[in-house]
């Protein structure tokens, strides 16, 4: 059974930072590529930031281009979103997913919520003004 466990929010001041984890399991991590996606009461899910299965590719929303970053360690099953200069906008449940290597997925193509085949339960970052 695929699990994946979202950790690390929480309530931080504007201009603060926060670091997710997922920690995924019942699934060969090396196959997937991971993403993070966010949403807010009243709005719909948006992709934030995506990695590759290799971590050699990055794909970030504009809203956060420049303050998150996304890394992954395939040994540790694990993806991680480091979250800086936060704004009370990014408040929201963040959720991982995660979606099956395919070759005609390329790393723009991560940004659709469509092409995920397993999510997480949601953390919620909350960020104060």
């Amino acid at each position: 059974q695929v699990q994946l466990v979202e950790s690390g929010g929480g309530l931080v001041q504007a201009g603060g930072s926060l670091r997710l984890s997922c920690a995924a399991s019942g699934l060969t991590f090396s196959n997937y590529n991971m993403g993070w996606f966010r949403q807010a009461p009243g709005n719909e899910r948006e992709f934030v930031a995506a990695s590759s299965w290799s971590g050699s590719s990055t794909n970030f929303a504009d809203s956060v281009k420049g303050r998150f970053t996304i890394s992954r360690d395939n040994a540790k099953n694990t993806v991680l979103l480091q979250m800086n200069s936060l704004k009370p906008e990014d408040t929201a449940a963040y959720y991982c997913a995660a979606a099956r290597f395919r070759l005609r997925l390329g790393i723009f193509s991560l940004g659709d919520a469509d092409k995920y085949d397993y999510w997480g339960q949601g953390t919620q970052v909350t960020v104060s003004s």
